[in-house]
């Protein structure tokens, strides 16, 4: 019994300890669960899972990026965002408690399943391919070499995809300077679908159409946007949900 209290107060001691070196959580985890809706706001405005970010379990152990998207995919689990007077971003994973709302599990086991395939993207070679932009003009691989590509996948009817058209519209002209950055798009369109939607609604980016299969069967998307930044390499170095995510990863990618 003595030794079971010793263990006891030993894990408490360090998980305190833990906890003092990392921060103490942005928003309580309990009362942060009380509803759908409060949950829903804080993540989607606190947490970037995209991003580089220092990743801690229930325990305030540093594990790998990867483990801590897993759990999230696969787990019972939630991120929250520990307070930090340096710039570095530390998410740790807390229980979602029994009485919570079950939408919350499901959306956080949705949001970390494509966090995870998203990662694992990371540093493989984007797939071929060679297609006419809505202009006539060829896109390839070969093409692009030697430049940072920005890819951003969507199509007419996707409401979130053109809510940021004018967020990605400014990116394009932040970095119009920067002839090594390129900026296109893959629609799930027809050119005359995509011709006369643009008209009423201009996106800055090259726009390649008729891309549905490509988007299902060599790049296996199912959530749009997508984004990829593809590096001077060919290499995949992003794959991002949104804009925010997109001008974070941009900004750190067009300084390497």
């Amino acid at each position: 019994m003595q030794k079971a209290i010793t263990i006891i107060i030993s894990l408490i001691f360090t998980t305190t300890i833990a906890q003092s070196k990392y921060g103490s959580p942005e928003a309580d985890p309990i009362q942060i669960q009380k509803n759908f809706a409060d949950w829903s706001a804080y993540q989607s405005k606190n947490i970037m899972l995209s991003r580089d970010f220092v990743a801690l379990d229930i325990l305030s152990k540093e594990i790998s990026k990867e483990i801590f998207l897993d759990q999230l995919a696969n787990g019972n689990l939630i991120p929250i965002k520990l307070k930090s007077d340096d710039s570095i971003y530390y998410y740790k994973l807390f229980k979602i408690q029994p009485k919570s709302d079950t939408s919350i599990k499901a959306t956080i086991n949705q949001i970390g399943f494509d966090a995870y395939k998203n990662y694992k993207m990371e540093g493989t070679a984007f797939p071929k391919f060679s297609f006419k932009d809505l202009n006539g003009n060829m896109v390839s691989n070969e093409s692009m070499k030697g430049k940072i590509i920005v890819i951003k996948c969507w199509y007419i009817h996707c409401t979130p995809c053109i809510r940021e058209f004018p967020q990605v519209n400014k990116l394009t002209e932040e970095y119009k300077e920067r002839k090594d950055i390129l900026f296109i798009s893959l629609a799930e369109d027809s050119p005359e679908q995509l011709k006369a939607f643009l008209a009423r609604k201009p996106l800055s980016y090259a726009v390649i159409p008729d891309m549905k299969i490509y988007m299902n069967e060599k790049l296996d998307l199912n959530a749009f946007p997508t984004h990829f930044i593809l590096n001077k390499e060919g290499l995949i170095s992003k794959v991002l949900p949104n804009f925010e995510s997109l001008e974070v990863a941009l900004a750190k990618e067009s300084k390497l």
